[in-house]
């Protein structure tokens, strides 16, 4: 069984192997709302699926907040440290789901120090749409709140200071909260870009599973639909990552 560790706010994950004998990388993942405050458990399916297939893995463990690029800027010191520790690798590919590719637009290295972003799920709603009680606690305290940067405030800094070419943006078919189409839009109209879009079955969780249903139940209660996603996903993205090396 995978064995996870923990050093700070990473959890850390060996790759299990390699066609090439070799590990094929690193992958920085930064996961979505509360599921990334426990990313070894949550997106446990998917980070293993990628272990399995060669790559050492981090993931940023965080609680959401509302000062986004303060976050953005820790979780990229934590996998600079990490990388400072571990020594050079072939290729460091950033991952994030929902929240998670917004703190990874927003490193402050601009996207300069990896070898391509897999974005799954992009959401990059107000703080009243994606915490409810907001709107209802600003209407009768008079006061509104949001995130920082705002929504639009992000995609002109990703317009504007991403520079990053090489991004592949996973969209689920059934995720109503996606907003992968707005950043492909500002993504391909910087100069140079090579940033694609992929369609998936599923919905905006089909990449968190942590298999507790079969550890608990056994493998009858199990989905085999969110398995096949999650291999498939797995199997995209190392695809795809090969285009990404130096």
């Amino acid at each position: 069984m995978p064995r996870w560790r923990q050093r700070g706010s990473l959890w850390l994950l060996d790759p299990a192997g390699s066609p090439a004998g070799r590990p094929l990388g690193t992958i920085a993942f930064i996961g979505g709302s509360y599921l990334a405050a426990t990313p070894q458990l949550s997106y446990r399916r998917l980070l293993e699926a990628l272990a399995q297939r060669g790559w050492s893995i981090q993931a940023w463990s965080y609680v959401p907040g509302f000062d986004h690029q303060a976050q953005a800027n820790e979780a990229w010191r934590a996998f600079r440290d990490a990388a400072a520790a571990t020594g050079p690798t072939t290729c460091t590919l950033r991952l994030g789901h929902s929240l998670g590719c917004k703190l990874h637009l927003l490193a402050p290295d601009d996207g300069r120090g990896c070898d391509g972003l897999v974005a799954l799920s992009f959401n990059n709603f107000s703080a009243e749409r994606s915490v409810p009680l907001l709107a209802e606690l600003g209407q009768q305290l008079n006061f509104r709140s949001e995130f920082s940067p705002s929504p639009q405030e992000t995609l002109e800094l990703v317009g504007r200071n991403y520079r990053q070419q090489r991004n592949l943006l996973v969209r689920f078919k059934r995720d109503s909260i996606d907003q992968s189409s707005r950043l492909l839009g500002v993504l391909q109209a910087r100069p140079g870009d090579s940033t694609s879009l992929l369609e998936l079955p599923g919905d905006h969780l089909a990449p968190a599973s942590g298999g507790l249903r079969r550890q608990l139940l056994g493998a009858w209660a199990d989905d085999p639909q969110r398995i096949r996603v999650i291999e498939q996903l797995a199997e995209a993205i190392s695809r795809w990552a090969p285009q990404t090396r130096s």
